[in-house]
């Protein structure tokens, strides 16, 4: 038993230290004013976003970026509240603004709407670079700039970008932004190896070409969400050596976090639940091992308490994860100036491999909601 918990926190070990080598790796990438050349069509899938959608248009109304060189294509995935009334009120008989904008229905084709949606978009694209967000999103002012300059100073196909919460006074929130943190830190961490495996569709960008010729998300529209890392599998399978993350502090797309555990253990299940149909060996074995380590964790603690196992043993166990878990989060907290965040680590690491494993538990069986429908495992 004693061996088995050894090699899984070398393993475990290891891996978040090639994640910290990793994130070292990919250099900040800085804007040097140049000319903007690049063309985009920014897709917006929404349902039912009435709410969050003003700060998310307000946020599109104050990009920099030349407005000849990009288009918003929003496309309604059936909402049923004011979305479209509001997005039409805000950029619409404002021509000082000069965003080129339209609204699309979503037409249901798979068990996936927002791939339905984002297809259906790009059908009607007409720039050369896709770039999708979501309506709960705010965008900063040099987003579209920092793509266009880091896009003509490399060969891409394919671009993953930062994403971050918006911060809040809960500990729900700052538990969730510690996790999105070490998400961010592993998928640059992944990059920086290359080994990339993560990415986020708040905030992802590829050819229009390129999306073609990998079939887009043909093979996974059986599956609900997995938009951004079925897609980024086929991209770094098919342009291994033209898929980069873009480590830009003007490119970092803010979302918000989810208001209740509730909310947050259905988001949870729903991100597991594609997790075994990844084609990535590197993802899934990282998932794993990860898995694995919070559940090492918890049959130590168990061991402990009822003297089956020694209690150095778990010390060592927690005093390694927890260094090693901390070095990476506080190196990505600095990368998205929210080093504040690191006052709820110590809470946020004794409850996380609690929380982790009941998902990982959950996932097995339950199905989820997502966008007030109703999926089933």
């Amino acid at each position: 038993m004693t061996l088995v918990i050894s090699i899984i926190t070398i393993m475990y070990l290891l891996l978040i230290a090639g994640f910290i080598y990793g994130f070292e790796k990919v250099k900040e990438f800085k804007l040097a004013n140049l000319q903007s050349k690049t063309t985009f069509s920014v897709i917006i899938p929404f349902r039912n976003e009435a709410k969050n959608l003003p700060q998310l248009l307000d946020s599109i109304q104050s990009l920099k970026y030349p407005k000849h060189l990009f288009e918003v294509i929003f496309v309604n995935d059936f909402s049923e509240d004011d979305s479209v009334n509001i997005i039409n009120s805000n950029l619409s008989n404002k021509p000082s603004n000069g965003i080129h904008f339209s609204i699309i229905n979503n037409i249901s084709k798979t068990n996936s709407p927002k791939k339905d949606a984002i297809t259906a978009a790009i059908d009607l694209a007409k720039y050369e670079w896709i770039i999708t967000t979501d309506a709960d999103c705010m965008l900063p002012e040099y987003w579209l700039e920092s793509f266009d300059e880091f896009i003509q100073k490399n060969t891409l196909k394919c671009v993953a970008a930062p994403v971050t919460y918006h911060i809040k006074t809960t500990f729900l929130n700052r538990f969730q932004m510690l996790d999105i943190l070490s998400l961010q830190g592993a998928t640059l961490g992944g990059f920086g190896i290359k080994k990339p495996f993560l990415c986020n569709g708040a905030n992802f960008a590829y050819q229009k070409e390129a999306f073609l010729e990998v079939k887009g998300f043909d093979g996974n529209t059986t599956i609900a969400s997995g938009d951004d890392i079925f897609l980024l599998e086929k991209m770094v399978y098919r342009y291994p050596d033209h898929v980069q993350f873009l480590k830009c502090q003007q490119a970092i797309v803010i979302t918000n976090s989810e208001n209740s555990w509730e909310q947050l253990i259905t988001q949870r299940i729903r991100w597991a639940a594609k997790t075994s149909s990844y084609n990535n060996g590197f993802g899934k074995v990282t998932g794993f091992i990860v898995l694995l380590m919070n559940f090492i964790v918890l049959l130590s603690l168990l061991g402990s308490i009822f003297g089956l196992l020694k209690t150095n043993i778990l010390l060592y166990i927690v005093f390694i994860k927890f260094n090693i878990d901390i070095l990476l989060i506080y190196k990505t907290a600095t990368f998205f100036n929210q080093k504040g965040v690191l006052r709820s680590f110590l809470l946020g690491f004794l409850l996380y491999p609690f929380f982790s494993v009941y998902i990982a538990f959950l996932s097995l069986f339950k199905g989820y909601k997502w966008k007030d429908r109703s999926y089933k495992k």
